[in-house]
């Protein structure tokens, strides 16, 4: 998972709140993570796409995902809907 499908997408779940409650409503197709978040902020959003069997891509940088997401601060969690 690359950055830039994370830039051109349109439908976009940003944030570990917003993307928990769109995995229980099952609207989530993909989920990206990064790699240098904080488990404590990540470990549920993990085991719910487990569960939900969501596939999930990880990327190195939560500075680069909010980039990505054309927002000013680093993301944890972005979700690509349905």
């Amino acid at each position: 998972m690359s950055y830039e499908k994370v830039s051109q997408a349109e439908n976009l779940i940003i944030g570990t709140k917003q993307t928990l409650k769109a995995l229980d409503n099952g609207e989530v197709a993909e989920l990206i993570v990064a790699k240098d978040a904080e488990y404590r902020i990540i470990h549920k959003v993990e085991a719910l796409a487990i569960t939900k069997r969501v596939p999930i891509h990880y990327v190195d940088s939560m500075k680069k995902l909010g980039k990505a997401c054309r927002i000013e601060v680093g993301a944890a969690t972005v979700a690509l809907r349905k």
